[in-house]
C-alpha cells in the first residue's frame, strides 16, 4: 500500500498558538508508511512562533497556510479541505499524533468499503497523566447518535469517534462542511449531519492508530465548560439524535459541564427535560445524579476501578488483553 501513488491523502492539521506541540503532530503524519500524502497545517490567525517552528521541518509534502485572522476551529478545518488537492482528507489535531500505519490501514478499509462515501475511523490510545487506555470499547453501531451519547456503564470510552482518527472523501466534506460558529461539538455535529446522507457509512479499524494526548491541566475547546451552549446545540440537533441519545447527552455531557460551573439551578430543569423529551434508561439517571453529587476525585477512582475490571475481563477489544500496553511499542509496530 505504501507504494500506491494513485491515491493522494491530504492531512489537515488546524492549529493556533501551539508552536511547541504541532511539530510532533506534523512529524507523525510525515512518518506514515503510506507516502502519497500532503500535510496542510492551517494556522488560525497570526502566529509567527508556530510558523517559525514549522519551517524548521524540511519536507516538500508540508504546506503551511496561515489565515489572516482568527476564524475558529470549524472554519479552519474547512479552509484546509478547500486548499487540499487529495481525494481523501484525514484530520489530525495539533496535540495528537498518529501511529506509522494509520493512513495505510484506513485507505485499505476505505477502498474495501461498501459505502459510496465512507467515513473511516479507528481505535485510539487515550493517554492521560494517570494511565493509557484503548478506546472505544465498542465498534460503531446504528443509530450513530446512541453510539456516541448513550452510555451503558460507569467507565469512559464506550463509544467514540475521535477527530484525529477520521478519514473521509474531500467531496463529502465540501458538500457537508463543518458548521462554522460552533464553539464546541464541531466533530459530533459534522458526524451526525453526514451520517444521514444516503451513501454515507462508518467504517471502523479496530486497532489503535492514533494517540490522543489528554492532559488534564491543558485547556482545550473540548474541555472548556459552557453548558448553555451545549444545551442549545443538542436542542438544535434534536432531529439528528434518538430519544435515548438525547437523554444520554443530558446524563453525561450537560451534567458534567453544568456541575463544573456550579449551576445548581439547572439540576432539576435538565433532569426534567432528559426525562420528558428523551427516553433515559436507569443508567442515564444514575450517571446524571452521580456526576452532580459525587466529587470528581471519587468519580475518577470508581472509573479507574471499572476500567481495570474491563481490562481483566473484556473480550470486546483485543488490545485490552495485551499486558503492559505501552505507546512506544505500538509506535514501532507495523
Amino acid at each position: 500500500m505504501s507504494g500506491n501513488t494513485q491515491i493522494l491523502v491530504s492531512v489537515v492539521i488546524p492549529t493556533h498558538n501551539r508552536a511547541a506541540l504541532v511539530p510532533r503532530a506534523v512529524k507523525s503524519a510525515l512518518a506514515q508508511s503510506f507516502e502519497a500524502i500532503e500535510v496542510i497545517v492551517i494556522i488560525d490567525g497570526p502566529d509567527p512562533s508556530t510558523v517559525a517552528a514549522l519551517r524548521e521541518i524540511q519536507d516538500r509534502r508540508l504546506r503551511i497556510l496561515p489565515l489572516p485572522q482568527n476564524v475558529g476551529g470549524a472554519a479552519t478545518r474547512n479552509a484546509g479541505v478547500k486548499n487540499a488537492t487529495g481525494e481523501w482528507i484525514a484530520f489530525l489535531d495539533d496535540d495528537d499524533e498518529w501511529l506509522p500505519c494509520k493512513i495505510e490501514r484506513q485507505v485499505k478499509a476505505a477502498l474495501n468499503s461498501q459505502y459510496q462515501w465512507p467515513i473511516v475511523a479507528s481505535a485510539i490510545i487515550a493517554k492521560t497523566p494517570r494511565s493509557e487506555f484503548v478506546w472505544p470499547r465498542k465498534s460503531p453501531t446504528i443509530p450513530l447518535s446512541e453510539y456516541l451519547f448513550a452510555r451503558n456503564s460507569w467507565a469512559q470510552g464506550e463509544g467514540l469517534l475521535q477527530t484525529s482518527t477520521l478519514l473521509a472523501r474531500r467531496d463529502l466534506l465540501l458538500s457537508i462542511p463543518f458548521k462554522e460558529g460552533l464553539k464546541k461539538h464541531q466533530d459530533w455535529d459534522w458526524l451526525l449531519r453526514a451520517a444521514v446522507v444516503p451513501g454515507v457509512g462508518v467504517e471502523f479499524v479496530p486497532e489503535p492508530l492514533a494517540i490522543w494526548n489528554l492532559e488534564e491541566t491543558r485547556k482545550t475547546v473540548s474541555t472548556t465548560s459552557d453548558w448553555k451552549h451545549s444545551l442549545t446545540w443538542i436542542r438544535d440537533s434534536r432531529s439528528l439524535v434518538t430519544k435515548r441519545a438525547y437523554a444520554g447527552f443530558f446524563a453525561t455531557q450537560l451534567s458534567s459541564q453544568a456541575s463544573r460551573e456550579h449551576a445548581w439551578q439547572a439540576f432539576f430543569p435538565l433532569l426534567r427535560e432528559a426525562i420528558c423529551e428523551g427516553e433515559p434508561k436507569p443508567i442515564d439517571i444514575f450517571l446524571y445524579v452521580s456526576i452532580w453529587l459525587v466529587p470528581p476525585s471519587v468519580r475518577r477512582w470508581f472509573r479507574s476501578k471499572a476500567e481495570k475490571s474491563l481490562r481483566r475481563h473484556s473480550r470486546i477489544h483485543p488490545f485490552y488483553t495485551r499486558p503492559g500496553l505501552k505507546i512506544g511499542a505500538l509506535l514501532k509496530e507495523d
